[in-house]
């Protein structure tokens, strides 16, 4: 019996060349990350990790990323359905929008969002009377957040929902299905993964933010301070063990959260019969 042949050429050698590259891109900075951490030893790590201010920072930067990240979910799923099934006048301008965040510097986003929802600002200037204020606040992280993440699932979602088969919607139509009906048991089980891998994109994407977070959250320690302004006050201080300790506890809880996401995706992916092969 003769040997299968391979898909591509060279497979070997690819592989080699793609873990060479993986260990020298990711793998061994990230074990530089992990063994500098160990300089302060333990119980430098437990000064840093019981620090009230370094835990309020850590809480603030995973909570406004995971809200964001819901947000997006929802309302990229809107914005994906309407680019895919409708026309409109200006359409390509708006598919073209939701690249923006991509190419716009995340600073000049800060900034642009901080003129816009400062007291003074455009639209602050009329929150403000009414009680609602945006810069300064969590509310303001969130919304940088928002706006740097959403892209992420609007492209993850587009193209499956592209490939949807309309005739599912049509058959459950004809067995006397509701339209509630067909987009919670037809549509929305085929999307559920790419959602997940949407929020999974832009919650990776919201917690490390700096630049855009930078200007809108005031930076007012203990209530608006994010964790990656705490890596670079400590690097500021040319505390290179402390600011990759707390680097460490961002990564760890970050693997922790995307593991489960991708739990979940594994299972949902099994149940509506789309496992990879």
């Amino acid at each position: 019996m003769s040997q299968r042949s391979r898909v591509l050429p060279g497979f070997g050698l690819s592989l080699g060349f793609t873990l060479a590259y993986l260990s020298l891109i990711v793998l061994i900075p990230l074990s530089a990350v992990f063994i500098k951490s160990l300089g302060v030893g333990w119980d430098g790590l437990w000064e840093i990790l019981s620090s009230e201010r370094i835990i309020k920072s850590l809480q603030l930067s995973f909570g406004t990323a995971i809200v964001a990240a819901l947000i997006n979910v929802v309302f990229g799923l809107l914005l994906a359905w309407c680019l895919v099934r409708y026309t409109f006048p200006g359409k390509r301008i708006v598919d073209a929008l939701v690249d923006l965040p991509f190419a716009l510097p995340t600073a000049v986003a800060g900034i642009a969002l901080t003129s816009l929802y400062a007291p003074t600002g455009w639209i602050g200037q009329y929150l403000e009377p009414i009680g609602i204020k945006v810069a300064y606040t969590p509310i303001g992280i969130t919304l940088a957040l928002i706006f740097i993440g959403i892209p992420f699932v609007v492209r993850t979602v587009q193209p499956v929902l592209s490939d949807f088969e309309t005739e599912l919607e049509e058959a459950a139509s004809a067995l006397g299905a509701n339209r509630f009906q067909i987009i919670s048991k037809v549509i929305l089980p085929v999307l559920f993964p790419a959602l997940l891998t949407g929020f999974a994109l832009a919650f990776a994407r919201g917690v490390g933010e700096y630049g855009s977070v930078i200007f809108i959250a005031g930076n007012q320690p203990f209530e608006t301070e994010i964790a990656p302004l705490m890596i670079i006050s400590r690097l500021e201080e040319y505390d290179y063990a402390g600011a990759t300790t707390i680097a460490v506890v961002m990564l760890v809880i970050s693997f922790f959260i995307l593991f489960l996401i991708n739990l979940i995706q594994a299972w949902a992916s099994r149940r509506t019969g789309r496992t990879a092969r």
